[in-house]
């Protein structure tokens, strides 16, 4: 796992809590940062797992070219 995903998913649960907690108090501000948190915290760990996927390849490709 990278740094990407790591923080992202913070954020992303980070977020979703404080959206939740904003409706609970009625605050639509507090539900809108939690939300645009939220947004934030999943397009990082989409930009994490990209990154992981292209490290991936890069090492598959490594080794088939030692194994030639």
């Amino acid at each position: 796992m990278n740094k990407e995903q790591v923080t992202g998913r913070i954020k992303e649960a980070a977020g979703e809590v404080q959206e939740h907690v904003g409706r609970a108090i009625g605050s639509k501000e507090q539900e809108l940062k939690g939300h645009i948190r939220e947004q934030e915290g999943k397009a990082e760990k989409n930009v994490g797992d990209a990154v992981a996927k292209v490290d991936d390849l890069i090492d598959d490709a490594a080794d088939k070219l030692k194994n030639r």
